[in-house]
């Protein structure tokens, strides 16, 4: 039985709205190439259902599973850049304060979006 995460069930929207958008980018690119799913998820080797569910957003699409694609049609390049402590300007801000190796201990995550 699959495991599926508080918020793969009831993700915040700009959540969800992300992964739908990465999956219909994928679409496009996949048809501007000229592929079909078929193409596609033999290159990842991947059944055709699973590019099915990434091109519609489906959030328990593993982030693998997008990688994967985004580096079948030599799109993955960019990823790189996601979460880049660069250019995190909050964190920047933060970091002012004392940079830590790690995050203080208690509290957990919070359910709260």
């Amino acid at each position: 039985m699959p495991r599926h995460s508080h918020l793969s069930a009831s993700p915040p929207y700009a959540v969800e709205e992300t992964i739908k958008r990465l999956g219909a980018n994928l679409r496009t690119a996949r048809l501007r190439r000229n592929l079909t799913m078929a193409d596609l998820a033999s290159k990842i080797g991947v059944d055709r259902h699973i590019v099915a569910d990434a091109e519609s957003g489906k959030l328990t699409t593993s982030v693998v599973v997008y990688a994967g694609l985004l580096w079948a049609m030599d799109l993955l390049n960019d990823m790189g850049t996601v979460a880049d402590p660069r250019a995190d300007s909050e964190g920047l801000t933060l970091a002012r304060d004392g940079e830590r190796e790690r995050a203080r201990s208690g509290g957990g995550l919070s359910d709260d979006f």
